[in-house]
């Protein structure tokens, strides 16, 4: 009768109007199930009882949203899901809440309609209280059988209530957690070694650097273990007051050290003195943004936090790309290792916020991008260091050289004057002559340096450093006379076709007699014809307008469209697509728009098919750029 009893229950459970779609878990060893598809969410009273929850009609639970779930602070909000056991046997089960910083958790767990079981969990009480010592919230039951196993969970949490739920049997919980805690310690690991070394190193050197580094790395190592649950497991158990503490204290204070560190490795101070009192404002807002935070709630606090690091992480990258721009080397390699860490940063901030909502853990993007961010950014310091020793050794051997040389002029003086008068005069004219032809030939070498200095060794052209000094003049020139100045930026099709195809020597003769037929076709000695980079080139049309520019232009298509390259008896196809762009020159800045205008219009040209010529435009620029971003919308 028992046997037949517990079947009728399941079959008034199943024709029952259901909350959920019930979960069905397999009696096998390896239980691995993710929930979030069928949990049900309802935001409720925060005073709101279980049997009043209980009894909510089905239309008042919602399919689980990531919006919902990663909004900050939240009170009265309850998960549902619903299993049922298949096969024989009876077996452990955990159900995993997988957000070690909730605040509070009430869980209620009923079998085949019966409460069974309830616990408060989260991280305001001592870790001991946990049902299983482990960094998230487990709970472990066991199921038998056809048995329907429900619960309700009921959060309530100044930061996120992001809470994925997970299904797991003990040997599968146990591998992935052998897995996952290796990984956690490998990239704890590495942040610490990184950070001690750091460290170290500024106390051995008195490197501010090296000290600013130090305490990014060694705070965001204890920032990853508080968000991750780690710290609170192994640091700080019996306080869960510091729990609620720590993170938003930390959190300002990492910001405050890498913008400290950015300040130091742009070298700021000489480079642009306004963005380094910007950079010494928003170290001075983190630091008492980290003092207020203990005055302010822990939802208030993260929110600020939050915002004040999306907004930190977009001013520091427009400041990278300013330098990276302005021609700063180290602001180049800094922009490229800080790209992972605002990327995953914002992402994070904004899933954290409630303005987008991604199909992953809003932890994920951070940890990725700041485990890219610290090896580059690593790699950076070390890059800057072998930079700096390189200039003292170099300074020390010219200094040593010079001492040297003084010492030998000193011995010929000496020697000089033992000998008689007569002697002397003859050796002074004799001196006065070497010197003359010495400084003759030394100006010749100068001469002759300064000359190689601005030349491309590949194409005999000028190169980039000679454009831009040449580019600063003729602008002056053309705003002082206001005459209009010409700017062509080339480039050259399917370049890396060429050197996938025929090689790299091919792509050289290419070059070459790109840039050999780009100086025969200009006349004019004021004109300049330049290698910009790579397989651009940038042509300087003074007193030039927009017709005497496409003109040229076109005249420099057809010439390279016509030019019979080959390599290896292969004929090498070889066209050019050119963006134009001319203008009166109004202001040293806008030398620089107008160079830009050149290369938007270049890459007009390319997306209009290549082997053209474009004059910038800037209405069709807009609608020809407006329309590329609707392109991948159309898909």
């Amino acid at each position: 009768m028992a046997h037949w009893g517990r079947y009728l229950l399941l079959l008034w459970l199943i024709l029952l109007p259901q909350l959920a779609k019930a979960v069905e878990v397999s009696n096998g060893k390896l239980v691995d199930v993710d929930l979030s598809p069928y949990v049900l969410v309802t935001e409720q009273t925060p005073d709101m009882r279980f049997a009043a929850v209980q009894a909510l009609d089905s239309k008042q639970w919602q399919p689980q949203q990531d919006k919902l779930l990663l909004k900050m602070g939240t009170k009265g909000l309850w998960l549902y899901v619903k299993l049922i056991q298949h096969g024989d046997g009876k077996h452990d089960r955990f159900l995993e809440m997988g957000n070690p910083n909730v605040d509070k958790i009430r869980l209620f767990h009923a079998v085949d309609g019966q409460l069974e079981q309830q616990l408060v969990l989260g991280d305001t009480l001592p870790f001991s209280k946990r049902p299983q010592e482990h960094a998230n919230f487990l709970f472990p039951f066991e199921m038998q059988q056809g048995e329907v196993h429900e619960f309700w969970i009921e959060l309530a949490s100044e930061g996120s209530s992001y809470l994925p739920l997970h299904l797991w049997s003990s040997k599968a919980l146990l591998q992935r957690d052998q897995s996952r805690e290796m990984i956690k310690g490998f990239q704890l690991g590495i942040l610490c070694a990184i950070g001690l070394f750091s460290l170290f190193m500024a106390l051995v050197t008195g490197s501010f650097t090296y000290g600013y580094y130090a305490g990014y790395v060694l705070l965001m190592a204890l920032m990853v273990s508080c968000i991750n649950g780690t710290a609170f497991q192994y640091l700080w158990p019996k306080y869960p007051l510091w729990q609620q503490i720590v993170l938003p204290v930390i959190i300002p204070l990492v910001v405050a050290f890498g913008t400290l560190f950015t300040e130091k490795t742009l070298l700021l101070k000489y480079h642009s003195v306004p963005m380094l009192r910007v950079c010494r404002a928003i170290t001075a807002l983190c630091v008492l943004l980290a003092l207020l935070s203990l005055a302010l709630s822990q939802h208030l606090a993260l929110i600020l936090e939050l915002i004040v690091v999306v907004l930190v992480c977009l001013t520091l990258a427009v400041m990278t790309i300013m330098q990276s721009i302005s021609g700063n080397k180290l602001a180049q390699l800094y922009a490229f290792s800080s790209l992972g860490i605002i990327i995953g940063s914002l992402l994070t901030s904004f899933q954290y916020i409630g303005l987008i909502a991604l199909p992953v853990n809003p932890q994920t993007p951070i940890m990725i991008g700041l485990t890219v961010e610290i090896a580059l950014k690593a790699a950076v310091l070390a890059i800057r260091y072998n930079e700096e020793r390189k200039a003292k050794a170099k300074i020390q051997q010219e200094a040593l050289e010079q001492a040297e040389r003084i010492r030998q002029v000193r011995e010929e003086a000496l020697q000089t004057e033992a000998e008689t008068n007569e002697r002397l005069e003859r050796m002074v004219q004799e001196r006065t002559l070497e010197l003359e032809f010495t400084l003759r030939e030394l100006n010749e070498a100068n001469q002759k340096l300064l000359e190689q200095s601005q030349v491309d060794s590949l194409t005999g052209v000028r190169n980039r450093a000679s454009f831009e000094k040449r580019l600063q003049a003729e602008g002056r020139i053309s705003r002082r006379q206001q005459t209009p100045i010409a700017l062509m930026m080339l480039d050259i099709d399917h370049f890396k076709v060429i050197n996938d195809t025929y090689g790299h020597l091919a792509g050289d003769e290419t070059l070459k007699a790109v840039a050999e037929t780009l100086r025969e076709n200009l006349k004019r000695p004021s004109d300049l014809v330049c290698r910009f980079g790579g397989e651009e080139f940038a042509i300087i049309l003074p007193n030039t307008d927009d017709d005497g520019a496409l003109t040229l232009a076109e005249t420099l298509r057809n010439a390279i469209s016509q030019l019979d390259v080959s390599w290896d008896a292969q004929k090498v196809p070889l066209t050019v697509s050119i963006g134009v762009s001319s203008a009166v020159v109004e202001s040293d800045t806008h030398m620089t728009r107008v160079l830009s205008n050149a290369d938007k219009a270049l890459y007009q040209a390319k997306r209009q098919g290549r082997n053209r010529v474009c004059l910038y435009d800037n209405a069709q620029y807009q609608a020809n750029s407006a329309a590329a971003a609707k392109e991948p919308s159309s898909h």
